[in-house]
């Protein structure tokens, strides 16, 4: 009535598109007694099913599904979620069994002081994380972040989750519909409408009839049946970087129903590709991402099935039929056009590795619920600030997943040797490698305070992998106070770390617990 921006049509289901309506709804008052009312509607194929990829998380998604109301003690009952931790890497550096991890928490006393010349300096040092961390030492025994008296969402150490991708759209659609007042309609879209200005009126269904809005979230995967076919905006290919591009993915079942459930997704490098490894309540979650030019499909599925033998025994291996998924690494090379924004894989997807998918869906949505714009007037800008953070995102994303094989010394494929090739790298990473040989990443190399990956993060890839890092010479009596500070941080993580495998229950204890009993309400 006023030009106010106020109906949202989101087209598109799954993961993506129940998070955007729920932050959205959860942001904005549905009020259909409103003089104005601001109104959500999800438009969702009946005959597209969810892909079922990207079933780990980062700790953000606490924050995002208590933004919205849903209780932490429902989502894992209902999702058959789990605890995750952080990232186990194998054969990732020499493929002869080397190990490292990526916690969630960043190591001890991190805003106050940079551990890694001290740990450099230590003889017969552990591993990176294993000094600097409590967090790696709960890995080994599958151990869960917190306790059942621990408030929901609240924790001992950071924690994500492990979750089941259809089940957990489907928690998200109810909890959506039932008390957040978005109106869900089960339709497929035929048309896409223009307005006289280029923005999109509305949208044709088969059973709904025609759909408008002021602002259309496009959550139609990699169709991009908004964002990419109808404003034709050019999809942007980073496969020169990142050459994965096939998944053949599989559920494994549990031995029994006490076999114990790990804390963190497990990784495991290949020939040409790496395996992945979750657990959720009543199942595993694994499978082979890999580059189709370096290796054929049957190679493949043997590599798979080998390391599921090898893990879950001959008999499970044999049922697994892997279900192969075909993707293309990169991204729009814009992701707001006109009165269209496109989320999750509509907006692009480069691969499973450190599980980026769906914290990119989490910031989109936060974006759009926090900054949507009050006016048509004004919604170009709010794009073009978006685009501008989105690009930013997800050259971080490259960057950093490149980081983990141009690091690796593996030299047994084509694969491995040609990820450390200069011209695959980006140029940033280039540099900023190159300043590392010298000083080790720190706060300083945090150029905004919405980074995506913190600089903790690359200290545990850098030093997981092997890199070194000159020493830095200081003056004496600095260098010997700094020293000790370190140390006695060393010795009170590995005491931290001792209490806290005393003190926690295991991964499945908990769930167990949170089945029967639930978690206390904050």
């Amino acid at each position: 009535m006023d030009g106010r921006i106020s109906k949202i049509i989101i087209v598109g289901g799954g993961s993506a598109g129940w998070l955007s309506a729920g932050v959205i709804a959860a942001e904005h008052r549905i009020d259909a007694d409103a003089l104005q009312p601001f109104e959500v509607i999800l438009i969702e194929s009946p005959d597209v099913p969810t892909i079922g990829v990207g079933e780990g998380t980062w700790p953000s998604m606490r924050t995002t599904l208590q933004r919205m109301g849903l209780p932490e003690t429902d989502f894992i009952r209902e999702c058959d979620a789990s605890f995750k931790q952080g990232t186990w890497f194998r054969d990732w550096r020499t493929g002869s069994g080397d190990t490292y991890c990526h916690p969630f928490t960043v190591p001890t006393d991190y805003a106050e002081i940079n551990l890694v010349p001290h740990w450099l300096a230590l003889t017969d040092a552990p591993q990176f994380a294993d000094a600097v961390t409590p967090q790696t030492a709960l890995f080994a025994d599958c151990l869960a972040p917190k306790q059942i008296t621990t408030p929901e969402y609240a924790f001992v150490v950071n924690y994500g989750y492990h979750l089941d991708a259809g089940k957990f759209a489907e928690r998200l659609r109810r909890h959506c519909t039932e008390h957040l007042g978005v109106k869900h309609v089960r339709a497929n879209v035929l048309h896409i409408n223009a307005a006289e200005n280029g923005d999109i009126r509305s949208v044709t269904t088969d059973s709904a009839g025609e759909i408008s809005g002021d602002l259309f979230v496009d959550c139609t995967g990699t169709n991009s049946l908004l964002l990419g076919e109808h404003f034709e905006i050019p999809f942007q290919s980073r496969q020169a970087c990142l050459f994965n591009d096939t998944a053949l993915a599989a559920q494994v079942p549990y031995a029994d129903d006490h076999q114990p459930i790990q804390s963190c997704t497990r990784s495991t490098a290949q020939t040409a590709g790496w395996i992945w490894d979750i657990g959720l309540s009543t199942r595993r979650g694994t499978g082979h991402v890999y580059s189709s030019a370096h290796i054929s499909e049957d190679e493949a599925t043997a590599q798979l099935l080998a390391y599921l033998r090898e893990s879950a025994g001959d008999e499970a291996a044999s049922r697994v039929v892997p279900r192969k998924i075909r993707f293309q690494p990169g991204h729009r090379q814009k992701f707001w056009h006109r009165n269209c924004v496109a989320v999750g894989m509509s907006s692009g997807f480069i691969e499973p590795l450190e599980a980026s998918a769906l914290v990119m869906v989490e910031l989109a949505a936060g974006m759009i619920a926090d900054q949507l714009p009050p006016t048509r007037e004004t919604m170009d800008i709010v794009a073009k600030r978006y685009n501008q953070k989105f690009l930013r995102h997800w050259n971080q994303i490259v960057e950093f997943l490149k980081l983990h094989y141009v690091l690796s010394a593996r030299d047994d494929s084509p694969y491995w040797r040609d990820n450390r090739a200069p011209e695959s790298i980006p140029d940033k990473l280039s540099e900023r490698l190159s300043l590392w040989q010298y000083r080790s990443p720190w706060h300083q190399d945090a150029e905004a305070v919405d980074e995506l990956f913190p600089t903790a993060s690359y200290q545990y890839i850098l030093y997981g992998m092997g890199f070194n890092t000159e020493p830095r010479h200081t003056r004496a009596h600095q260098q010997d106070a700094r020293e000790r500070q370190a140390f006695e941080l060393f010795r009170k993580n590995a005491a931290r770390a001792t209490q806290l495998r005393q003190a926690l229950p295991g991964n499945r204890e908990l769930l167990n617990k949170v089945n029967e009993f639930g978690f206390q309400n904050l």
